[in-house]
């Protein structure tokens, strides 16, 4: 933790660096003590400690200083530091002033020059008011800040990717937060862009997109060499399966991702299918101990870099990256997963992300407690986030289509759900309509069999109606079904015929795509079970694949 700061001011530098020295010799191991020459120089200082949110104990300031008065700069600091203990410095004449602070100001001690010996003069006054301030005022919180407001969209962005990426960070709401909003009008007095990220440095960012925050935060966005023998385009279960297989099996791997490691499976509140773990885990979790696995065998992992292009050049493959960067590689996995379908229903582009979420959002989660959410889905996903949004919300309701939970949704969600006496189910519906002017205030919801509409109070409705796969980036260069789903292995083959373009002679591996060496995992893949076990378990299987196609180039 930093140190909190003793400020001293004085316009005579012998008597500034007497009292420097003083300080130093009794709190120096303590404190930071930084020195100022005039009330306007510390007043600059005063405000770059706020922005970098440093802690400020004291200010011990000298009275007579031509331009600002001591009194004056404590009335502009104070403002700032409120809790910082004030103490002036004054000859004999500046008496009377000083007395005035006290009641103008707060002032909570004077000391008269000189203060020698300061063993008696100096040491106990500044010991009793720093032990109060340790005991009375809370530190301020070191490392990144996130300002904005519950509503922005792009304040949600920078939140969830953050969350996502197991990065600590606190949220200061400028709507809510006087003190917030005041640091945000200093920093930005001709309007606000949202959000605003101050680093532990005091860096600020504005807006800042994914590849800007994540090089800011210290997260690996730039490849060490240009060739691999593997490179995974993906970090979901089914990419981090493989970079752990490929990476302990000697193969120069690395794994890219565009957003965050885990997918849509690292947003998931509580996994309890899967194999080895019976009280379950969170998404999270698996995803933390998956990066921690694969970089210990020596995988390579990109966060915030994405793969705009993929081409082929035999015998090796080339993947461009967003910042024009290009890497290649003797086998490529593409591992990309899928999105949440997009909920066509008016009013629902609009409020994204001020109250309308796709997915899990569980970092907006504790903000509506004791609010009304719904959940639109009746999978897995949806069933998850129904049970750990019940934990905060006071109702929350299942929007799904179908008659029922069972016929999308595992057997023992469905009966957790059940048991939960704050969660309603409203099957054969339809969210037909969205309403609110900057954040979501209701949704219309239509019954499929009478067609009858109703207007519910919502807070929040996060969407979970089905899967887009992320194969924008292969689309001309792989074979995909109508629904973009990458094919691979024996479905390649068409009346016993190998696809177009086929070079070798063999039939594609079994998770190979219609070109030789690029191989597909996950959901991304037509035909693949949507479950994390199996994603997790081709991507294994696909490392096992890419040794058999290598000793064949």
């Amino acid at each position: 933790m930093a140190k909190p700061i003793l400020l001293t001011i004085d316009d005579e530098l012998q008597v500034l660096n007497a009292i420097v020295r003083d300080l130093r010799a009794r709190w120096g191991s303590e404190y930071r003590i930084v020195r100022a020459e005039s009330g306007g120089e510390a007043l600059k200082f005063v405000q770059e400690f706020k922005r970098r949110g440093d802690a400020v104990a004291l200010f011990l300031v000298d009275q007579r200083m031509p331009g600002m008065t001591g009194t004056e700069f404590l009335i502009e600091a104070r403002k700032l530091y409120p809790d910082a203990r004030k103490v002036l410095l004054t000859a004999y004449a500046d008496t009377e002033a000083a007395i005035q602070s006290i009641n103008a100001i707060g002032l909570d001690h004077y000391l008269m020059k000189p203060w020698d010996p300061p063993e008696q003069n100096l040491y106990p006054v500044l010991d009793d008011l720093l032990s109060d301030w340790q005991a009375t005022v809370e530190l301020p919180y070191e490392g990144i800040r996130v300002y904005g407001t519950l509503w922005s969209p792009t304040s949600h962005t920078v939140k969830d990717f953050l969350s996502r990426n197991q990065i600590p960070y606190r949220w200061f709401d400028v709507e809510k937060d006087a003190e917030a909003r005041e640091l945000i009008n200093r920093l930005q007095p001709d309007g606000h862009w949202l959000p605003v990220v101050i680093l532990p440095d005091g860096e600020t960012l504005i807006q800042p997109g994914n590849l800007a925050l994540a090089e800011k935060v210290g997260m690996h966005t730039k490849a060490s060499q240009p060739f691999y023998d593997l490179i995974i385009v993906g970090a979901g279960p089914a990419g981090l399966g493989a970079a752990v297989y490929g990476a302990s099996e000697g193969l120069r791997t690395i794994m890219i991702e565009k957003e965050a490691t885990g997918g849509q499976a690292g947003t998931s509140s509580r996994i309890e299918n899967y194999l080895g773990f019976p009280n379950g885990l969170s998404g999270a979790d698996l995803t933390r101990r998956a990066v921690t696995q694969a970089r210990r065998f020596g995988a390579e992992i990109l966060t915030a870099q994405e793969v705009v292009k993929i081409r082929v050049e035999d015998p090796y493959r080339y993947v461009l990256l967003s910042d024009g960067t290009e890497l290649s590689c003797q086998a490529l996995l593409i591992a990309t997963g899928v999105t949440t379908r997009q909920l066509d229903a008016p009013g629902v582009e609009r409020l994204t992300g001020a109250g309308v979420y796709y997915g899990a959002t569980l970092t907006e989660a504790a903000y509506y407690r004791d609010e009304e959410v719904f959940i639109v889905g009746g999978a897995n996903s949806a069933g998850q986030a129904a049970v750990f949004f019940a934990r905060y919300a006071r109702k929350v309701t299942i929007l799904v289509r179908s008659t029922s939970l069972n016929k999308g949704m595992s057997h023992y969600l469905v009966e957790q759900i059940k048991a939960i006496e704050n969660i309603e189910i409203l099957t054969r519906a339809e969210v037909i309509e969205v309403c609110g002017q900057d954040k979501l205030e209701a949704v219309i919801v239509q019954n499929a069999d009478t067609s009858d509409t109703r207007q519910l109070p919502a807070a929040a409705m996060f969407i979970f109606i089905g899967a887009v796969p992320h194969t924008a980036l292969v689309a001309d260069v792989l074979m995909c079904n109508k629904a973009g789903f990458i094919i691979t292995g024996p479905d390649l083959l068409q009346n016993g015929r190998r696809p177009n373009g086929w070079k070798p002679k063999r039939d594609p591996f079994f998770l190979e795509t219609s070109v030789p060496g690029i191989f597909a995992a996950g959901d991304v893949r037509d035909g693949s079970i949507k479950r994390v076990a199996s994603s997790v378990g081709e991507g294994a299987i696909a490392v096992s694949l890419i040794h058999q196609y290598l000793r064949t180039v």
